[in-house]
Order: structure tokens, then C-alpha cells, then sequence
């Protein structure tokens, strides 16, 4: 009860305070596991951060914990293998659930709502380096932005499904039915920039569900660029 009242204040504090700035978006990662008995508010708390202005929240299903009776349905070793490059970049010797990790930088543990928020909130005022475009026709999505800071970048793109629920048979969530937002079905580097000039890049998105491109610094570093069409 005690948690689920914090969760509420934060949700309260984050729209009072209107933390996203116009140049965001705020990335938020969130590594997560149906096996994690600790995850659900953590995935609620995403799921709200998702339907808000200035925020592109993901959720990273992870398989590290299908062992324990419970195989993650929506769990990728690619999502895996993220976290753990973030770690190494972080000189970081463990990896957990749940894991929010704020504009490639920050790494925050999901299920402390006040520390999301003041990161959230940091990382809304100072915004991003770059300004990412993104238009849709057909299949496809262009991807400009003017150019900025020199950097070695790669321009990814990331699709998910919107919203899904579980019923989990078995592991530490058994009998309970949990519903996930946002949840990352791929995320593939599509490009590398420098900065120097402008970019225009033209990649495939076919289906109807959501395109995210993100911008960051190669091995793992800030997030300096991301837009989203839902």
C-alpha cells in the first residue's frame, strides 16, 4: 500500500510540475522481467510515463530470469545484451530488474518513483543536442535533423507494441495478470553520423505500430536525438 500511494505522488508531482521541456524527448529505458516480482510497479510506472508529452518510454523485456519457472514472453537476448553493454559502459560489474536507465546516461532503480522523477526532470531541462524529424510515407520513414555537436553517433530504430496483457501461470508473478506498455519487439542501428551535416536518412517501417528513432553517442553513450510517431 505504501509503495502504491508513493507511485501515485510521483505520478501527481510529474504532471504538476510539467517537467517536459520543448526540445526533449526524454528517453527512458526500462529493463524489465515477467519472472521479477519486484517489476510491476515499475512497468505501471512506464506505462504512464508513456502516454505523456516529452517522453518516450520503452520497456526492454530481459531473459535472465526464464530460468526460475517463468519464461518472459516478450523477453529478447537482445534486450539482454543492451543492458549489459550499458553496465560495461558504466563500469558496472551487475545488471537488475528493474532498471531504468534516462537519456543513456542515468541509471536508476524503476521501483523508486521520486528518483525517476528528478531525473526525468534534469534531464527535460536540458534538453537534447539534436532535433530529429521523423515523416512517414508508406512503408517507410525518413529521419532528418540539422547538424550540431561533432560525435560518433548511430541512428537506431526501435518498434514496439503499444500495450499488451499476461496471464503469468508460474514463478513469482503465478495467478496474477499483468498489463505492459510500450514493450521493444526491435531495435536496429540503421545509420552512423558525425554531426557535421545535416542528416537525411530513409529507412523501412512497415505495419502500423509505433516507429522511435534514437540518436546516441556509439558505445553505449548519452542519447543526444529522438523523436517518436505513434
Amino acid at each position: 500500500m505504501r509503495l502504491f500511494i508513493t507511485v501515485l505522488s510521483f505520478l501527481g508531482m510529474l504532471h504538476a510540475t510539467q517537467v517536459m521541456a520543448q526540445d526533449g524527448p526524454v528517453v527512458v529505458e526500462l529493463y524489465t522481467s515477467q519472472g521479477c516480482s519486484s517489476c510491476p510497479p515499475a512497468d505501471e510506472m512506464l506505462a504512464d510515463l508513456a502516454k505523456r508529452d516529452g517522453v518516450i518510454a520503452l520497456a526492454l523485456h530481459v531473459d535472465y530470469w526464464d530460468y526460475i519457472g517463468w519464461k518472459d514472453s516478450f523477453g529478447r537476448p537482445e534486450n539482454t545484451a543492451r543492458q549489459h553493454a550499458y553496465a560495461h559502459a558504466a563500469n558496472a560489474t551487475t545488471v537488475y530488474t528493474p532498471q531504468m536507465i534516462i537519456g543513456g546516461v542515468d541509471h536508476v532503480i524503476g521501483s523508486r518513483p521520486m528518483q525517476v522523477m528528478d531525473t526525468v526532470q534534469a534531464h527535460s531541462r536540458q534538453g537534447n543536442p539534436f532535433d530529429v524529424t521523423l515523416v512517414r510515407r508508406g512503408g517507410d520513414v525518413t529521419i532528418t535533423a540539422p547538424p550540431g555537436p561533432r560525435g560518433d553517433y548511430l541512428v537506431q530504430l526501435v518498434r514496439y507494441i503499444p500495450e499488451e496483457t499476461v496471464a503469468i501461470g508460474r514463478g513469482e508473478n503465478a495467478g496474477r495478470s499483468l498489463t505492459y506498455a510500450n514493450i521493444v519487439t526491435s531495435w536496429d542501428v540503421i545509420g552512423r553520423w558525425d554531426g557535421r551535416s545535416a542528416l537525411t536518412l530513409q529507412a523501412p517501417a512497415a505495419g502500423n505500430n509505433p516507429v522511435v528513432v534514437i540518436v546516441q553517442q556509439a558505445t553505449h553513450g548519452p542519447i543526444v536525438g529522438a523523436a517518436e510517431l505513434r
